[in-house]
């Protein structure tokens, strides 16, 4: 189900480094004529493929979800629903609180002020999929960090929005939330319809069509990342191998896809949490993770801890945990979405409450980024103030690197402040 495999076995590792690569190649040849027919026919088009493709037929049911749908969402939540959102919402506020960039002013040289000011976004769309398990927490994720950033207007977008998350946009002051799904739902944010806004960023997780339609629209709209499969990766040389184990199979039971890796120097300890993994999905009933594990997952025996950092940078995971024995890595740890350190940090109070967004860049783009969060939803805007004094002080190099490009009137503009009579 988890296969062992030595650090030396490169062709294995290999293997493993290409499960976590999902090419779009066909999904965008897929979704490409669905936008263009939307930036074309705009609603025509659609509610045609929300017919199509979500079997909701938008004529009928509009394309907003209406109070009282959402009133009787409440009914069908499960009791402590409402609270457990509330502890989790206070958590991420302040956590996104702490994210956004703070307005400067300072001085380079003497006369010269440079510095910048902060400016949200106007509207974003939440994005929420609609799969097989109701997702309450990517509401909390993409709204939270876009209203602690200022954006004016929120909305979230889910096809067939189950009653949790109806409840959690409810909860969080959002206004519309529309009924809209796959690559059609992106396309008709990034360049609007006659009955759906524009919007200025599009954020939140998908299938492959999804982020395939993200990656063509990115050019005209604004858009967190090109998110694929989910991913964690453990590294430990010591601990309860059932927790251990346990990690592995939360991360798996994601998605037939997610990818999960354990990372350890103790080749005993790679047995044990082996058998544990079998024995979890066993007794959860958990077939679908199993399936995950065997295709996508795998314990690396390393020959020492720094083999494993080496392996972790290499990797650039989603999640990284470092459990005992690898805590001291953190300072080695180079690439990744969101670390989670010791043995009572799971990655799903990352997920739900802890504070931390669980919206993460995969398949290695940790390299480039970390994840989503309230400075996503700013503008920083850059403002200088120069008196003639601290014009005169750059006057030279500005005129000097002008007429090096070429760039006559550049330097014009400088000298003709300083000409004799201006």
């Amino acid at each position: 189900m988890l296969d062992i495999i030595r650090s030396s076995d490169t062709k294995a590792i290999s293997k493993l480094l290409r499960a976590r690569t999902a090419t779009l190649a066909e999904a965008e040849a897929v979704v490409r004529p669905i936008l263009e027919d939307i930036r074309r026919r705009g609603d025509r088009a659609l509610l045609r493929y929300t017919k199509k493709f979500d079997r909701i037929d938008l004529a009928k049911t509009g394309f907003t979800v209406s109070r009282e749908e959402i009133r009787n969402a409440y009914r069908e939540v499960p009791r402590g629903f409402v609270g457990a959102v509330r502890v989790a919402a206070t958590n991420i506020h302040k956590a996104a609180r702490r994210q956004l960039p703070r307005p400067c002013s300072f001085s380079t040289s003497p006369g010269v002020s440079v510095g910048q000011i902060i400016r949200p976004l106007e509207r974003v769309a939440c994005y929420v999929p609609g799969g097989r398990f109701p997702l309450p927490s990517t509401v909390l994720m993409s709204v939270i960090p876009a209203q602690e950033a200022g954006v004016s207007e929120v909305i979230v977008t889910s096809p067939r929005p189950a009653p949790a998350v109806l409840v959690a946009a409810d909860l969080l002051g959002v206004k519309n939330i529309y009924r809209l799904g796959g690559a059609q739902a992106v396309a008709a944010f990034a360049f609007g319809t006659e009955s759906v806004p524009r919007v200025d960023k599009i954020v939140g997780p998908g299938n492959r069509y999804v982020a395939a339609a993200k990656k063509l629209v990115a050019g005209e709209c604004g858009i967190d990342f090109i998110a694929g499969p989910s991913e964690l990766v453990l590294v430990g040389g010591r601990g309860n191998a059932e927790w251990i184990a346990s990690d592995l199979v939360a991360q798996a039971e994601h998605d037939p896809d997610a990818v999960a890796i354990f990372i350890t120097p103790s080749l005993k300890l790679a047995l044990q949490v082996q058998a544990a993994v079998r024995g979890i999905v066993t007794r959860l009933e958990l077939p679908l993770a199993g399936q995950s594990l065997t295709a996508q997952g795998g314990i690396i025996v390393t020959g020492n801890m720094a083999e494993a950092a080496e392996l972790v940078n290499r990797l650039a995971p989603e999640h990284l945990t470092l459990f005992e024995g690898a805590t001291s890595l953190l300072g080695r740890v180079q690439s990744a979405g969101s670390i989670f350190l010791g043995s009572y940090s799971p990655v799903a109070a990352g997920d739900y409450a802890s504070g931390t967004n669980h919206i993460l860049p995969t398949s290695g783009a940790a390299r480039l980024r970390g994840g989503l969060s309230a400075a996503d939803f700013v503008k920083a805007i850059s403002v200088q103030r120069l008196s003639a004094r601290g014009l005169a002080g750059l006057e030279k190099a500005i005129v000097t690197l002008a007429n090096t490009e070429g760039l006559k009137a550049h330097a014009f503009s400088v000298k003709c402040r300083f000409a004799i009579g201006a």
